[in-house]
Order: structure tokens, then C-alpha cells, then sequence
């Protein structure tokens, strides 16, 4: 049954609305993780005026890999994908951004002989407000793309193509704790995540299918903190950090898949995350001067069943 290739895409979809509105979350809170409430970088003082605009780009790859549960046999996922954004203060403390990021998630499930690509765009907008050590961050996202399912039959493959929609919302809390060149920042944050797919219908192979559409509903706690060091050098900034955040997915809800095929009709759920897991990940950064840095993350999400590993290069520019 084609349901192995609808059930993969509709978890990678609200997988990719998660890792996009966490990245835009680190963004908002700051220059991509770092300089939290000293925006002018390394000893800069704060109340040295700093640039007022920033725009970045990205380019990342993700591999994930998902273990079989129930009917769902497992698969592994790899993304490719590439964001760029900008960003202004727009009052003391006050700050907003847009960012677009589009990708291809190429989904292979070698246990059903099916496979899928996501093609996917998702825009997204942050703002965030400082006061003193608190950061309050927002983002929104709204994505949209489409999916085109292969799966042999062993006369030929079936295809189908399909719509894919996401729309998510994250707000966090952190604190910026310092001393000297090293700082501890304890975050709190909310996350909601709706994806949805359009029906399909297969063409070509040996006894085509149909499916009915379907929607997924996540919202989780995350809970870490960030520790970070930075030193400065021949006029430049190197500052590398890592955290780990503890996940409790609180509400998962999955719609009912109906596939048909011939007089053939069963009807299956949707595979969420475990209630508990971990992210964590590391960040390296250079500025080159004070209105330009490179930056490069890794990120990794760990789960009962799945688990998923990115690296992301970045280039941000500041006037």
C-alpha cells in the first residue's frame, strides 16, 4: 500500500516547519545565537551605536532517519535547502525579520519500494523584544510545496503528485546570563505545527491507489539553554556555543489515511514523535568585521524512533 510513502511525507512535513521555526527563533533572538545583548559583538560596549539592518544566507543539509513503527516500516529523509532573510531594529530592543527558506527532501523507504521527493517553501516572520537580560522571541511560518510519490509494483511504478501546506508558531523565553567572555543562556519555548496534504491519485503500475488527504497536529515544550564563549583577535570575534533542550511533544494529533486500491479499502493513523526527547547542537562563528560574519551550526534532534542530524553554513551582513 502507498500509505508508507503519505505517512513519511506528512511527519517530514511537520518535521521541516519545526526545524525552520527554530531556526527563525535563534535568529529573532539575536545574530544567530550569538552577542545576545551586545549586538556590536566581542567588548563592544552597548550603548555603541550598531548597525540597524542585517540579511543572512544559508545553505543546510538534514539526514533523518525513522525506525519502523506499527504499520509504518521506517525510512530515511535527506534535505537540501537554502534561506535568506533580512532584519531591522526598529526601536530600542525592538526587533523584526522575514526570512524565506526553500528545500528538497528526498524520502526513500526501500522496505515498500516506495520513495517520495517534498518540494517546499516556507516564509517566515520574527520579532523580538529585550528588556534588560529577558528576550521574548516570535515566529510565524507559513509554508507551501508540493509532494510527488513513486512506488514500484512490480508491472511498472505508480505515481501520484499532491499539495503540501504547513503553518507553525513559536514563542520562547530566554535570559542572558555573563561573566567576562562567557555567557549561559536558559530558554523556554513553545511550538505549534499544522501540516496538510492534498488526496492522490496514482497512475501508471499495476493496480493504482487512491488516498484520501490528511493533517497533523504537534505542540511541544522545549526547555535547555545555551552556553557560549568568545574571543577576540587581531580585531575579529570567534564565538563557539552549543545547547541541549530537553522536548515534551504535549499534543500530537494525526487524521485518518483511507487508501483504496481495487475493491481493496483500509484505513490508517498517522506516526507521531515519542512524547520525550532531546535536541541539541553546536554553533561556531567569526566576524570578519563588524558588519559581516560567517557562521556555521549543527543540529541534532533525537527521538525514540528517529533521528536527525544538520549542518548549516551561514553568511550574515550588517549596515
Amino acid at each position: 500500500m502507498t500509505v508508507n510513502s503519505m505517512v513519511s511525507s506528512n511527519t517530514a512535513l511537520a518535521n521541516l516547519g519545526s526545524s525552520f521555526l527554530e531556526r527563525l527563533g535563534n535568529q529573532s533572538n539575536g545574530i544567530n545565537r550569538l552577542q545576545r545583548t551586545n549586538p556590536g559583538g566581542g567588548g563592544a560596549s552597548e550603548s555603541t551605536e550598531t548597525p540597524r539592518y542585517r540579511t543572512w544566507f544559508e545553505g543546510y543539509g538534514n539526514y533523518t532517519k525513522n525506525g519502523a513503527i506499527g504499520d509504518f516500516v521506517g525510512d530515511t529523509r535527506k534535505t537540501w535547502g537554502g534561506v535568506a532573510g533580512i532584519g531591522a531594529r526598529v526601536a530600542p530592543g525592538i526587533n523584526v525579520g522575514l526570512s524565506v527558506d526553500q528545500s528538497r527532501s528526498a524520502i526513500d523507504i526501500p522496505l515498500a519500494l516506495q520513495s517520495a521527493t517534498i518540494d517546499l517553501t516556507q516564509i517566515g516572520v520574527t520579532a523580538s523584544v529585550d528588556s534588560g537580560p529577558w528576550t521574548w522571541a516570535s515566529a510565524v511560518v507559513h509554508g507551501f510545496g508540493n509532494i510527488n510519490s513513486r512506488r514500484d509494483t512490480g508491472f511498472g511504478f505508480a505515481t501520484a503528485g499532491y499539495n503540501a501546506r504547513l503553518d507553525g508558531v513559536l514563542s520562547e523565553i530566554s535570559y542572558y546570563w555573563t561573566r567576562d567572555q562567557v555567557r549561559i543562556v536558559p530558554k523556554a519555548a513553545f511550538e505549534y505545527v499544522q501540516a496538510r496534504t492534498g488526496s492522490l491519485q496514482e497512475i501508471g503500475g499495476l493496480d493504482p491507489a487512491t488516498a484520501t488527504g490528511a493533517t497533523v497536529q504537534r505542540g511541544r515544550l522545549l526547555i535547555g539553554a545555551e552556553i557560549g564563549h568568545y574571543w577576540i583577535f587581531g580585531g575579529k570575534v570567534f564565538d563557539i556555543s552549543g545547547y541541549g533542550k530537553f522536548v515534551d511533544n504535549l499534543v500530537q494529533n494525526f487524521s485518518d489515511i483511507t487508501v483504496s486500491q481495487g475493491v481493496q479499502s483500509i484505513t490508517f493513523q498517522g506516526i507521531g514523535e515519542s512524547r520525550y526527547g532531546a535536541d541539541a547542537g553546536a554553533s561556531a562563528s567569526l566576524s570578519l568585521t563588524k558588519t559581516a560574519q560567517v557562521y556555521v551550526n549543527y543540529d541534532a534532534k533525537l527521538r525514540a524512533a528517529m533521528q536527525s542530524h544538520q549542518g548549516t553554513l551561514g553568511l550574515e551582513l550588517k549596515w
